[in-house]
């Protein structure tokens, strides 16, 4: 007997949830494989491949969602799953104070692929482990580093996606991503430094692409350089943050307002609400006129470009903030309606077969400006330049917040001169993004992945990137950090 199909357990699937009366149901029939091999000081510490099966089955019945899964893919467990998620919307219909109502969506029928050159799994693990160390040798073969660490990461998804509307979507998606950090030992104190390659859906080539053993060195000598730094003194600083800094910035304090069942209180007792509430689309002044945030799930080699999103959504490109005016959300096809949109945004995606999808923020960028990042440091007599990504608190609606780095400069009289440590910036959103006057040219744009953002009950893992090119903020309130003496 031949091994059943993933089309023909959809199909046994789509066949019980239209018995049962329901408008609508899915199936999203999903196997991850993840590579990741860790180095540290000079030795492979972990390897680890993971792979993950299953599927899950998604009805609305009179206006109520019920969801269940299965790790076991057979003919047995289809029906039975399928029959469970049904009877859960019969319960939850039961007693729903409101009916969910979906945005229409055309019908697709397609099939999505990772571009890429080289297969991150075909590459033969002697050949990564090699590269992580001769990186962590460049790394501790620098007086004064006392640890050293390394690592890449890989994953392929392959999933089936059909619906009762008759969507039918297959996909192949591959990601990567590789790092390293050197830390540094001076005077009983530790301080580090890291290089990363952002997570893209790339093949191998996104790490060989990147020279580790010259940003080895570099990071060393950095992590040196940092942990002799003098402290910075506390006072009112104008800011050039770089694109992997910003990258952070954006997610907290754009990304997540940003999502409309944030801002609706779904998601109050877990990780917050937002300051966006909807009666400030259109009017709220978010930032300066420099200041234009986008939501792009359509560039290539981004994590949540991944063509569809689990509602069977097209991916799109729209505007969250234009000239400093908050315009736009993330949506699904059941939030959307409730602020009067037509179609979803194509924000509703799950961490795997076992989870029901949610609203997640979008690959979100900074739109660049004109200058260089010269010109913008050249305007400040008393600034700060931060890379990296460092410690961070926001409050539940996404409006008080405070950010580290990974690395300061002092600027003086429009000059880079020396590294500082401990700082610490705070603000209030929109007055922060109101203290923007520029930002850096197309040639400056970076992009940086973020695979851990948590949200949900039960917690998921959401996927997306964010694009920006250095920008500056004057007048930044600066704080000692907790390092200080």
């Amino acid at each position: 007997m031949s091994t059943p199909t993933w089309d023909e357990f959809a199909e046994l699937a789509l066949k019980r949830i239209a018995k049962s009366g329901a408008e609508y149901g899915d199936i999203r029939i999903q196997d991850s494989s993840t590579e990741h091999i860790e180095g540290e000081d000079r030795r492979i510490a972990s390897i680890r491949d993971v792979q993950d099966i299953g599927f899950g089955v998604r009805v609305l019945y009179h206006g109520a969602w019920g969801f269940a899964a299965s790790s076991i893919l057979s003919l047995e467990e289809v029906p039975r799953v399928a029959d469970l998620a049904v009877e859960i919307a019969k319960g939850s219909a039961s007693v729903a104070l409101e009916k969910v109502r979906l945005a229409p969506e055309p019908v697709h029928r397609d099939r999505v692929v990772t571009p890429y050159h080289i297969d991150p799994f075909s590459v033969p693990l002697e050949k990564k482990t090699d590269l992580l160390l001769n990186t962590m040798e460049v790394l501790q073969r620098q007086s004064g580093i006392a640890r050293s660490s390394a690592s890449l990461w890989a994953r392929r998804d392959r999933k089936l996606f059909v619906s009762t509307e008759g969507s039918h979507l297959e996909f192949d998606l591959l990601a990567g991503q590789g790092e390293c950090t050197a830390t540094a030992l001076y005077e009983s104190r530790f301080a580090s430094r890291s290089f990363n390659t952002p997570h893209l859906r790339k093949g191998y080539e996104l790490i060989e692409e990147a020279d580790f053993l010259r940003e080895a060195s570099r990071v060393a000598d950095q992590a040196i350089e940092k942990v002799k730094a003098p402290v910075v003194d506390a006072g009112q600083y104008d800011l050039v943050l770089d694109p992997e800094h910003l990258s952070l910035t954006i997610h907290e304090s754009c990304g997540h307002p940003s999502e409309l069942d944030r801002a609706l209180g779904y998601e109050a007792n877990y990780a917050g609400t937002s300051f966006l509430t909807t009666e400030k689309r259109g009017n709220f002044r978010y930032g300066s006129q420099h200041v234009n945030l986008v939501a792009d799930n359509t560039e290539p080699e981004t994590l949540a470009a991944t063509g569809y999103d689990d509602d069977g959504v097209v991916c799109q490109r729209w505007d969250i903030v234009r000239n400093g005016m908050f315009v736009g959300y993330c949506t699904s096809r059941e939030v959307a309606p409730k602020i009067d949109e037509s179609r979803s945004r194509g924000s509703n995606r799950a961490d795997g077969w076992g989870n029901v999808p949610i609203v997640r923020i979008a690959n979100i960028g900074l739109e660049p400006g004109e200058a260089t990042r010269d010109q913008l440091m050249a305007d400040v007599k008393r600034g700060i330049y931060i890379e990296g990504h460092g410690s961070y608190s926001i409050d539940q609606r996404r409006y008080n917040f405070q950010f580290g780095g990974d690395a300061f400069w002092l600027i003086e009289n429009g000059r880079r001169t020396h590294m500082v440590r401990d700082v610490i910036y705070h603000g209030i959103t929109p007055e922060f993004w109101s203290s923007c006057d520029g930002v850096a040219d197309q040639s400056f744009r970076r992009r940086y992945g973020f695979i851990t953002c948590g949200k949900g009950q039960p917690g998921q893992s959401g996927w997306m990137t964010h694009a920006a090119a250095p920008a500056r903020f004057r007048r930044v309130q600066v704080l000692r950090g907790e390092g200080s003496p």
